[in-house]
């Protein structure tokens, strides 16, 4: 495996800025914005796209770091009643899979999208309870008229650029847990896959091991998040865990994300370590820093410091002991 880093933290710095702090801090990659809510401080995919010298140009500027790009990020709801962002996400989308392969790089990380609860909604809806009997309704007509025929046409024209695309199972989207994650797999094909962030199954109450464990049986882990959450259980029996308050009001939520290794000991990312080399997970564990208690240099750097003594790097060739 290798270590990276989702490069939206280090926004305030120029490209090549970025590129030279993540060497130095000794991460073999990056995982890089193009646009919605990730923004697209370093890479542009209009001006990418437009002008073949300034491809070149980015691409060598990675390569000759020694640094490779583990996914580009354009997180945003293409299925959402809101016509103007959804046309943004979607656009943005499109670009950033036709950007991906030209840049060989094999993976598009986004989120699956919620529609609303009708054709005529002015919002998302995000169903999550069985009953009353009109929140199923509505969920069954969402993944039946928007959430599977979308992705039908755009997983294709994702496979047909060579390019998998990675959906974070995050909470308020369609696809959020291992199996809503894959009966979206079973409809589209293995282009579909999870950008495993362990972060938003912990406020689900999901296992990460034992969701890596469900999705790497069946290779549907195509990229890999290292974001941590605290969970207070106090505020859990107040709030509950799908508690919706503002993320500042630190003191009494239920759960806050913070950076690896401060929400849960390290025991517990090592077992998440082991269980993605058990299913066969050797690509790039991408450090997400969102943590509201430390400065943008600090969370990361603990970080990086607290994954790399864990990360398995070398490949186990030879069972020598039997």
């Amino acid at each position: 495996m290798k270590l990276g880093v989702f490069t939206v933290l280090f926004s305030e710095k120029s490209f090549e800025d970025m590129l030279d702090y993540v060497k130095e801090a000794g991460l073999e990659a990056v995982e890089l914005g193009t646009g919605n809510y990730p923004g697209n401080a370093h890479c542009d995919p209009d001006r990418l796209l437009s002008d073949k010298g300034r491809l070149q140009a980015f691409k060598k500027a990675v390569e000759d770091r020694g640094l490779s790009i583990s996914g580009l990020s354009c997180h945003g709801n293409p299925l959402t009643p809101d016509r103007d962002f959804a046309k943004r996400s979607h656009e943005t989308f499109v670009k950033t899979v036709e950007l991906a392969e030209r840049l060989e790089v094999p993976v598009v990380n986004c989120f699956s999208g919620t529609p609303g609860d009708h054709e005529g909604a002015q919002y998302p809806s995000w169903p999550i309870s069985p009953w009353p009997h009109e929140y199923r309704e509505v969920l069954e007509w969402q993944w039946t008229e928007k959430i599977i025929p979308y992705w039908k046409e755009w997983g294709r024209f994702a496979a047909d650029h060579h390019v998998k695309v990675a959906l974070e199972l995050h909470g308020g989207f369609s696809v959020h847990t291992p199996a809503t994650m894959l009966r979206l797999r079973e409809e589209v094909g293995e282009v579909m896959g999870a950008n495993l962030d362990p972060s938003h199954l912990w406020w689900q109450g999901i296992d990460p091991v034992a969701a890596i464990k469900i999705l790497g049986k069946v290779g549907a882990i195509h990229h890999f998040h290292a974001k941590d959450t605290y969970i207070d259980p106090d505020n859990v029996n107040m709030h509950g865990l799908t508690d919706a308050q503002s993320y500042a009001n630190m003191q009494d939520r239920a759960w806050l994300f913070r950076t690896v290794g401060y929400g849960h000991d390290m025991k517990t990312w090592t077992d998440m370590i082991s269980a993605l080399r058990l299913v066969g997970y050797d690509y790039v564990v991408s450090i997400e820093h969102e943590d509201a208690l430390m400065s943008v240099e600090e969370g990361f750097q603990k970080a990086v410091r607290n994954l790399s003594s864990i990360i398995t790097k070398e490949k186990l060739t030879d069972m020598w002991w039997v």
